[in-house]
């Protein structure tokens, strides 16, 4: 039995999120269906993250296993050939244990749990008039946005946290404590794109926090009024949450053990 890595990019627009549903919209059910195609038997993916209706992935990670013998690119022009434009497997690699695990047990790849950290982006168009060529694409915001401000309050969410505030009531996270690493903000004309860089997220954080951030963009609160939602751990205190459009999942960082050829999609994509 082989254990397959693959790195999946795809435009939410289109899909009822990540994880397979009975109707079969959605970006997962679409690719086990390619998979068995290429690889002859039912297959089962494991994901990095799952991804709501409308979220972007640049490097989705997923792993399943298979007896079949196929060369690594089958597993990336063979599964492309049979899935719709709007998602596509960039790169594969198949992972062996890890025999230097510690006590001599060895350790599998695991697409979630072997994961170390994750990177989202949010891409907000600050615009007077919405842009029918980014909708689906970007955020809108038509009142212009102070990202000094809102840069001061990120820093409030630097370090690890109890994000019980801007976690959503059906998140499913044994524990709501994450190391958040760095969150940058960097304006591009009319685009603003908001980088987070974290151990993990919970259900609907990066949208929960992105909704807050714009509330201290636009002058309405202080940048300290992030604080005052961390330490409540009270989701009805921030903002709500905002609009899928703009968000990708951009990076997993994994052991460089595992030595799989990932993209960089972490800064300077856009």
């Amino acid at each position: 039995m082989k254990r397959i890595v693959l790195g999946v990019q795809y435009d939410g627009r289109p899909w009822l999120g990540w994880q397979s549903q009975p109707h079969g919209l959605t970006v997962q059910d679409k690719l086990e269906k390619a998979l068995q195609k290429i690889s002859a038997h039912p297959v089962r993916v494991a994901c990095a993250g799952r991804t709501d209706a409308g979220v972007h992935a640049l490097e989705q990670v997923l792993h399943f296993d298979t007896d079949a013998n196929r060369s690594l690119s089958s597993w990336v022009r063979g599964v492309n050939a049979h899935l719709p434009e709007s998602i596509a497997v960039r790169w594969s690699a198949e992972v062996a244990n890890d025999p230097n695990a510690p006590g001599g047990h060895e350790l599998e790849f695991h697409a979630r749990y072997s994961a170390r950290a994750r990177t989202y982006h949010y891409v907000l168009y600050n615009h007077p008039v919405q842009s029918p060529v980014l909708s689906g694409r970007a955020g809108w915001i038509f009142r212009p946005l102070d990202i000094g401000e809102m840069q001061k309050a990120a820093e409030y969410l630097i370090g690890e946290h109890d994000f019980s505030s801007f976690r959503a009531i059906t998140c499913q996270a044994k524990s709501p404590v994450k190391h958040m690493y760095n969150i940058s903000m960097q304006r591009r004309h009319h685009l603003i794109i908001v980088t987070l860089h974290a151990s993990a997220f919970l259900h609907h954080m990066v949208r929960n926090i992105i909704g807050s951030l714009i509330m201290v963009g636009l002058r309405k609160r202080d940048p300290v009024w992030i604080q005052e939602i961390l330490l409540t751990r009270n989701r009805s205190i921030a903002a709500p949450t905002f609009m899928p459009d703009g968000l990708y999942l951009a990076k997993v960082d994994y052991d460089p053990k595992w030595n799989l050829p990932q993209e960089n999609f972490s800064q300077n994509w856009v």
